[in-house]
Formats: structure tokens, C-alpha cells, sequence
């Protein structure tokens, strides 16, 4: 079900798409008549861009998708592999930069025009707010191919400030520095990796179903202990999906009432974490008598 979190998600990955969009083409126009592969190699992220954010903007409206008899839990974790892809790209556009960057070292050709740091300028300070606007957004809706996309959006304005240390040293050191902005496009494609090794890490903790929600169990455990019937938690696992959380949680409750009263708690309980916490998408709660050793 498209909820408000996916909706502003959404719209962020609209903005991502229509950004790297112009952004290449004032990049490749200005690298081609301006003599600079480091902008040109700029251009080819930023293309790059387009299609991880178009990428992005699918994932996220799958994952909007409500449960269904194959899949009970959602499809909230194409989300992750939504991220992989975008990781995917990173590396293939950090390739393309290396050998293009390494042919054009070894080729003599003119020194980039001076007009191309203006360019460079503008589109480092564009590129950075980009980033903060999409990882802002990434973390109101806990998407993880969204801050994905706010990465890219992060290692396209360091290439751009490679690209724009480079030119300068080869506009104001002259003959014999040409090629500086080859070197610096080689140098950025090693952040642009760094970058997905970033964005890949959570990602991946993601689809293992890693333990990194601390605070969020903390959350869990306090609003249970304040529901009547509940004497105590104890497990409480987490795992996310997509924008929510699915919780496997242990209460403990008298262990002289009926059954159907501890039902009657659990059931209390599930609607009480629910409606407190909405970022929780469903909750499986098992009752524990407390006349036994837990552990």
C-alpha cells in the first residue's frame, strides 16, 4: 500500500531524474567544446545516474505494493536489491572513467577551456544540495535505495570537484599539464567505488535480516510494558522491509490466567505497538508465563 513515506520518496526520485538528467547534458556539452574529459567522464555518471534513480523510482513503487498470498511479508526487501543495482551502476560508470581516463592520459590534446570551471563551480554547489535534499528525504522515509541515490548525488559532486581541481592546474600550470584532468577523473573513479562500498554495506544488512535497530526495540519494550497485563519482553527481533519493520516479539504475563486472557493481552498489545509506533508494518507476539526461567 502506497503510503505517505513512499509517496515523498517517490517524488524525491523524481527530482533525482530530472536533475541528473540536465545536469548531463550541460556537462557533456560543456566537456565536448570545452576540451575536458574530466567533465565529459562527469557526464557519463550523471547518465549513469538517470538510469540507477529511474531504477530507484520502480523499486520504490513495487515495494509500495500491498501484501499478497506470495508474498505475506510485503515486497518491501526490493528494496535492497534495488540498492545493489544502483551499486551496480556506480561500479560500471567508475570502469567506463578508468579506461576512458587512462586511453586519454596517453593522448596529446589541448589544454580545457577556462570557461569549464565556471561550469564545474555551479554544478558542485547543484550537486551537493541534491545531496542533502535526498539523503534528508532517505531518512524522514528510512529508504534505503533512496540514500543510495543521495550518494550518487554525494560522489557526483566529487568527481565534479576532481574535475575542477584538475582543469585548474592544467589551465594555470600550462604546457606539460594537459592531461590533469585525466588524472583527476582517474582519481575520482576511486571515490566513486568508496561510494558503493558506503551505500552497499546497510544494503546488505538489510537482506540479512542484520540486528541494527536497537533504538527501535528500546521504543518496542517501552510501550509494552505500559499496556495492563504485560509484566515484561523478552526477545524482540526486527527485521526490516522496505520503509517498515516486521517484529517478533516474547511477553511475559501471569502465568495463572486463562489462555484466552493472555490471547486477549497479546492482542492488546500488537494493537497498542501499531497504532505507537506506524512504522511498524506487523508484529508476532508470543506469551510467556511468568511462573517459569526465561532466558
Amino acid at each position: 500500500m502506497e503510503t505517505e513515506k513512499h509517496q515523498k520518496a517517490i517524488n524525491a526520485s523524481y527530482f533525482s531524474i530530472v536533475g541528473n538528467a540536465a545536469l548531463a547534458i550541460i556537462k557533456g556539452i560543456t566537456g565536448f567544446f570545452g576540451n575536458s574529459y574530466a567533465l565529459i567522464a562527469d557526464a557519463i555518471e550523471s547518465t549513469t545516474d538517470v538510469f540507477s534513480s529511474l531504477l530507484v523510482l520502480l523499486g520504490l513503487k513495487y515495494s509500495a505494493r500491498p501484501a499478497d498470498e506470495n508474498h505475506p511479508y510485503g515486497h518491501g526487501k526490493v528494496e535492497p536489491l534495488v540498492t545493489f543495482a544502483v551499486v551496480g551502476f556506480l561500479i560500471v560508470s567508475a570502469t567506463i572513467i578508468v579506461i576512458e581516463s587512462i586511453e586519454n592520459i596517453q593522448t596529446p590534446h589541448k589544454v580545457p577551456k577556462p570557461y569549464t570551471l565556471i561550469v564545474l563551480a555551479v554544478i558542485i554547489v547543484i550537486k551537493e544540495v541534491f545531496y542533502r535534499f535526498i539523503s534528508k528525504k532517505s531518512d524522514e522515509t528510512q529508504s534505503s535505495s533512496l540514500k543510495a541515490d543521495a550518494w550518487h548525488h554525494r560522489s557526483d559532486a566529487i568527481t565534479s570537484l576532481m574535475a575542477f581541481i584538475g582543469i585548474s592546474v592544467a589551465i594555470f600550470m600550462g604546457k606539460g599539464y594537459e592531461n590533469a584532468d585525466d588524472w583527476a577523473a582517474l582519481f575520482a573513479s576511486g571515490f566513486i567505488l568508496y561510494n558503493a562500498f558506503l551505500i552497499l554495506r546497510p544494503a546488505l544488512g538489510e537482506i540479512m535480516d542484520e540486528h541494527l535497530y536497537d533504538d527501535l526495540v528500546e521504543e518496542i519494550r517501552e510501550v509494552s510494558h505500559k499496556v495492563p497485563g504485560v509484566i515484561d519482553t523478552e526477545k524482540c527481533f526486527v527485521r526490516k522491509a522496505g520503509m517498515t519493520y516486521h517484529v517478533d516479539l516474547h511477553v511475559v504475563v501471569d502465568g495463572k490466567i486463562t489462555v484466552s486472557k493472555g490471547h486477549d493481552i497479546a492482542h492488546n498489545l500488537k494493537n497498542v505497538l501499531l497504532k505507537e509506533i506506524p512504522d511498524i508494518a506487523d508484529i508476532l507476539i508470543h506469551v510467556e508465563p511468568d511462573d517459569i526461567e526465561h532466558s
